[in-house]
C-alpha cells in the first residue's frame, strides 16, 4: 500500500485535481482578472440555450458515427490484407507481397503534426486550380471547383476525410498486432474446410479481434468528441462558414479567448460528461463473449 501511495496521490493531484477545479469554476463567472462571481446553474442554463452548442453537438454525433465506422472498416480490411491476404511457401497464410513496407506507409500520417497536416489538406482542399483534388478535376474536364472547406454541406465531411486518412494508420498496426496473435492453425483448419477470405474475416478474424475493435471505436470516439485541433487550424471562420464545423473544444477556446472562464469550464464539463457517457454505452453495448485459442 505504502508503494502505491506516491503515484496515487501524484495521479491525484495532477489529473483529478484539476477536474474539481473545472466542475468548481463552472458555477461561477470569472474573467481571470476580477473576483470570482457565484452563479449557480446560470452558465449552464446558458450553455443549452446557445444555438452554438447545440450545432456543435450535432457535429460530434455526425463524427461519432463515421469517424469510428470508416477508420475502423478501413484499418480492419488493410490489416487483413497484411497479415491474412496472401499465400506463402507451402501454401502457409501469410500477409500480401511487401506488407512490412506498407505498414510503414500507413503509419507515416501518425508521426505528422496536426499543423502539417492542416497545412497539407488546405492545399488539397483548395477551391481552385492550384488545389490538387480541383486542378485534377479540372483538368480533366470532370467538375468545376469544389469548396470543399467553404461550403457548408462539405466543410464537416471534408474534415472527417482528414481525420480518416489521419487515423487509418495507428489501427492498421494495431489490428496487425492483433492478428499476429492468431495462431496461423486456426486459418489453415478453416481454410481446409473451405473457408475464402470473406469467411476467414468475418467468421474468424473478426470474432477473435473483437477486444482490440471494442477499445479502437472507445478510442476513435473520445477522438471524435475532441476534433479541436484539425477544426481549429483547418476549419475557415472558427468553425464556420456559419459554424458549420464547430466543435465543443473550439467553444471551449473561444470562451477563453474572450475571458469568459466559467462558461469555457461549464463546456468543458459537458465534454467530459459526454465523453464518458459515450465510452460506458460502447463497452456495454459492444460486451461479448470472449473467444480463447
Amino acid at each position: 500500500m505504502g508503494f502505491l501511495a506516491t503515484p496515487v496521490l501524484l495521479y491525484a493531484y495532477f489529473v483529478l485535481w484539476p477536474y474539481v477545479q473545472t466542475i468548481n469554476l463552472s458555477f461561477y463567472q470569472w474573467r481571470g482578472f476580477t473576483a470570482k462571481r457565484w452563479v449557480g446553474l446560470e452558465n449552464y442554463d446558458r450553455m443549452l440555450h446557445a444555438e452554438r452548442f447545440w450545432k456543435a453537438l450535432e457535429h460530434h454525433a455526425v463524427i461519432l458515427v463515421f469517424l469510428p465506422l470508416l477508420t475502423i472498416a478501413i484499418a480492419l480490411v488493410f490489416a487483413f490484407l497484411l497479415n491474412v491476404g496472401g499465400k506463402g511457401s507451402g501454401g502457409k497464410t501469410v500477409g500480401v507481397w511487401g506488407s512490412s513496407f506498407y505498414r510503414v506507409v500507413f503509419f507515416l500520417p501518425q508521426v505528422l503534426a496536426v499543423p502539417v497536416i492542416a497545412v497539407l489538406f488546405a492545399t488539397v482542399y483548395r477551391p481552385n486550380e492550384s488545389g490538387l483534388i480541383n486542378g485534377v478535376m479540372l483538368k480533366l474536364g470532370l467538375a468545376e471547383p469544389v469548396g470543399f472547406l467553404i461550403e457548408k454541406h462539405l466543410a464537416l465531411p471534408s474534415l472527417i476525410a482528414v481525420l480518416v486518412w489521419q487515423m487509418v494508420g495507428f489501427y492498421v498496426v494495431l489490428f496487425s498486432a492483433g492478428m499476429a496473435n492468431i495462431p496461423a492453425e486456426i486459418y489453415e483448419a478453416a481454410e481446409l474446410d473451405g473457408a475464402d477470405k470473406l469467411t476467414l474475416f468475418f467468421r474468424v478474424t473478426l470474432p477473435l479481434l473483437w477486444d482490440t475493435v471494442q477499445t479502437a471505436w472507445v478510442y476513435l470516439g473520445i477522438l471524435a468528441f475532441d476534433a479541436f485541433a484539425i477544426v481549429s487550424v483547418l476549419a475557415q471562420d472558427n468553425g464556420g462558414p456559419d459554424g458549420a464545423t464547430t466543435v465543443l473544444g473550439l467553444e471551449i477556446y473561444n470562451n477563453i479567448q474572450m475571458n469568459r472562464y466559467g462558461d469555457a469550464a461549464t463546456y468543458g464539463v459537458a465534454l467530459c460528461l459526454l465523453s464518458l457517457l459515450f465510452a460506458g454505452v460502447t463497452l456495454r453495448l459492444t460486451r461479448r463473449e470472449s473467444y480463447e485459442y
